[in-house]
């Protein structure tokens, strides 16, 4: 990877450097997962052996009642691990959700991509971008991405690069800004989102066990939510401006892999324009549809039984083929007024090339999805998390050095178990009625979640989009790899962590308001 001047780099600059070379050296990340089942199979044997096991209290996500729960580290080794390690082969890759989630998402933007659309918003938005509002832009819609779950990912990632090259910038400064943006920030949005629904009525479900008639609402941490997003903004658009661009250095197009464009410029053709406008034309008709879907009383994508439409709705839920059809239409209608996809042949083509290019992707998930599911089946990572709560709970502390100790907590389990969800079915009920007996609301005890669970998504190789983030960056560099994610998330997760953490701090010192 083409850096700047050795002899002007700071000393972080060189540290990241070496972390990028050791990480590179490790081998393909195929390989790595392989090592790792074959870890976590003998460790489980080990452990199993000596009946290593936690008692704890949880809440049942189905009756959402607490309950009394033994975890035993479960080994891989003896008859039932053995037939579920044969049995669960094709259940296993079915189940990662993240397969289903980039296909579908690849059948828009793939056509959004080959039509020409992709490049020509982007090349607008530097058009009419000031240079400097850029890099804020892109970190402020990447936070924002994560009301559409997980397409943040598999669409603004990818186009972050873009952007960046468009203006002359290196991509990989630009891909290092969307994965900061979508992945380091995913807890938190300006909307309320489908995560928040759950996260809230779990935590409801543990403040009961205190005071039976203590509950908060979905927009119990809008507040601190929304400072968190417009803060996180600025702290990762500086980071990308002031160290990760200026150790890249200048971009050179030899390092993309053959088959990359990697053409620069911002102008627009007559014909692109036109593209655009019957684009606009495209998805001004989508959204008349989907209002007539959605706005009136009882229409298809409201909850049939409460009527709601943000939160636990078929539309909030169904949220990734919206985008898919709002790239899929915007893609098609640009292609016609741009003369670059005009038939239904040609857009079919389109989404072939897209999809076959995910191959190498795909089996990566495969050996992906096995690990996760060998790792969850041994209960190794539930066993950790409540060890370390434990000893937390123990602790002779104040309810703040309490609820940052905790965020600690959060911060090292989520680079094993990096599901928000099921994290906080464990810690919610350990956690909302110790600190509720301090004098701590329950909302503090949520934002405190918040913000131990989402730095680390951008460093954690257990995230399922890690790999894929490793895939865009070799496009522009052929000898990126898992050092050179690492090395560039590396800055954003500690000063995120950092920084994040003393606005929490600060929020509960001043005693403002988590929501409402």
């Amino acid at each position: 990877m083409a850096t700047g001047n050795v002899a002007s780099k700071t000393v972080m600059q060189r540290f990241l450097d070496t972390v990028e070379k050791v990480g590179n050296m490790v081998p393909h990340p195929v390989v790595i997962f392989l090592i790792l089942i074959a870890i976590v199979i003998g460790l489980s044997a080990v452990l199993g052996a000596f009946g290593a096991a936690v008692t704890f209290e949880r809440i049942n996500p189905d009756t959402h009642k607490v309950e009394t729960a033994t975890t035993a580290i479960r080994s891989l080794l003896n008859v039932e691990g053995i037939r579920f390690i044969y049995s669960s082969l094709i259940p296993n890759f079915m189940s990662f959700t993240a397969v289903g989630l980039m296909i579908v998402a690849m059948i828009g933007a793939g056509v959004a991509e080959e039509s020409g659309l992709v490049t020509a918003l982007i090349r607008k938005l530097v058009i009419v971008s000031p240079r400097w509002a850029l890099t804020y832009i892109l970190s402020f819609v990447g936070i924002l991405a994560s009301i559409a779950a997980d397409a943040g990912y598999l669409v603004l990632i990818p186009l972050a690069g873009i952007a960046y090259l468009a203006v002359g910038r290196h991509p990989l400064a630009g891909l290092a800004l969307g994965f900061a943006a979508v992945a380091g920030a995913f807890t938190v949005n300006m909307l309320i989102k489908p995560l928040d629904a759950v996260l809230v009525e779990f935590t409801n479900d543990a403040a009961h066990l205190v005071d039976p008639s203590r509950s908060i609402g979905l927009a119990s941490n809008v507040w601190f939510s929304i400072a968190s997003v417009l803060f996180l903004t600025v702290i990762i658009a500086f980071i990308s401006d002031r160290m990760i661009e200026p150790r890249l250095g200048k971009y050179d197009p030899k390092l993309a892999a053959e088959g990359t464009t990697t053409e620069q410029g911002a102008t627009l053709s007559e014909q692109e324009s036109r593209g655009l406008r019957f684009a606009g034309f495209g998805l001004l008709g989508l959204i008349v549809v989907f209002c007539l879907l959605t706005i009136p009383a009882g229409a298809p994508l409201r909850n049939p039984t409460t009527g709601e439409l943000i939160g636990n709705s078929p539309f909030m839920n169904g949220l990734i083929a919206l985008i898919m059809l709002m790239f899929l239409t915007t893609g098609w209608t640009y292609g016609i007024g741009a003369g670059t996809l005009r038939t239904l042949t040609e857009v079919i083509a389109a989404i072939e090339k897209s999809i076959k290019n995910l191959g190498g992707t795909i089996f990566l998930f495969f050996v992906l999805s096995q690990f996760v599911a060998y790792f969850t089946y041994t209960n190794m990572g539930t066993v950790m998390a409540l060890s370390l709560s434990g000893v937390l709970q123990s602790a002779n502390i104040g309810a703040l050095p309490l609820l940052l100790g905790f965020i600690v907590v959060v911060a090292i389990i989520d680079l094993l178990l990096t599901g928000a969800i099921a994290k906080w079915a464990i810690f919610a009920p350990v956690f909302v009625p110790l600190l509720m007996k301090l004098g701590v609301e329950p909302e503090a005890v949520l934002a405190a979640y918040r913000v131990g669970d989402s730095p680390m998504n951008a460093i954690t190789p257990l995230n399922a989009y890690f790999a894929l983030v490793v895939g865009f960056a070799q496009k522009y560099d052929k000898t990126a790899g898992v050092g050179t994610i690492v090395s560039l998330m590396l800055p954003y997760v500690m000063w995120m962590f950092v920084l994040w953490t003393a606005l929490f701090a600060a929020w509960k010192w001043l005693g403002l308001p988590w929501g409402l």
